[in-house]
């Protein structure tokens, strides 16, 4: 090996290193607040306040998993942010994958104004639209309601999901669309039997944006709900930390089972996830 094929291969072996290391490094930063959450919630009520400098609990317990399926009526809130969260996303897909395939298949006059108009709807802090929102749900009668909140879920989802749509779509030649017109189909069928299954990975991606967004949010669930029963997960965590003593076990413990959702749409839908976070890159 010549001396400039040894010296570019000590240096790629450097570079292998010094990205192992910042990976490493990177999924550690990740890993540990979890573990820290898991063994916590495996402390008993006794140790979790003890300061011992201990890290391992003494003796593990599952009682906090256990306490908040009973004590907290956890499953009660668990089914609330889970049916809101399912039928935000639904909504979302829908009315942003038309919006997609519609800004992208057509020319109507005020196009880019609609399209910009979605964008700016980003730039203001969800804060601002708190006051709005609780009117408007008042005079309608949504207010503390599910529904209500679902509403207010898609209105946010729908924006960034309709521009993730639509760069999508327009990674798909038009010419296929001529194509299934001549070969007799119409635009409703060029849409779903051609164009939707082309662009599957930017529904798993605005799917994943759409659930991560729902099922995280907490302003707007603890402002608009006020009947515990229509409480959400997210709430009834917060909820955990009272005035006189905080549960951090039981709190780690319904965090814990509230990731679950997520890990599992993480885990099967990580392929066309990672596919279409570089589709747009490779097309």
């Amino acid at each position: 090996m010549s001396k400039g094929n040894y010296s570019l291969s000590k240096n790629q072996r450097r570079g292998n290193i010094v990205s192992y290391a910042v990976l490493i490094i990177g999924a550690l930063l990740v890993i540990l607040p979890i573990l820290w959450m898991f063994i916590t919630a495996l402390k008993d009520d006794l140790e979790i306040y003890q300061m011992n400098g201990r890290i391992l609990p003494e003796a593990i317990t599952a009682t906090s998993f256990i306490r908040i399926w009973k004590d907290y009526d956890f499953v009660l809130y668990f089914r609330n942010s889970l049916g809101v969260t399912l039928v935000a996303v639904l909504i979302s897909l829908v009315a942003s994958t038309l919006t997609g395939y519609g800004a992208t298949r057509f020319n109507f006059r005020g196009k880019n104004t609609f399209l910009s108009f979605i964008l700016m709807t980003q730039m203001f802090p969800s804060i601002m639209l708190l006051v709005p929102f609780y009117k408007i749900l008042s005079v309608y009668g949504l207010n503390n309601s599910l529904v209500g909140l679902c509403i207010v879920y898609v209105s946010f989802t729908i924006p960034f999901c309709s521009w993730m749509m639509v760069g999508y779509f327009r990674t798909i030649p038009t010419e296929i669309d001529e194509s299934a017109a001549i070969d007799g189909a119409s635009h409703l069928q060029t849409f779903w039997k051609i164009a939707l299954p082309l662009v599957k990975p930017g529904l798993v991606s605005s799917a994943i944006y759409a659930f991560i967004t729902c099922w995280n949010e907490y302003m707007f669930a603890a402002i608009l709900l006020v009947n515990d029963k229509l409480k959400t997960a997210a709430v009834a965590i917060a909820e955990m930390n009272g005035y006189y003593k905080i549960a951090w076990n039981d709190m780690m413990a319904a965090s814990l089972v509230a990731s679950v959702p997520l890990i599992i749409a993480f885990v099967f839908m990580q392929k066309s996830f990672i596919s279409g976070l570089t589709a747009g890159a490779v097309k």
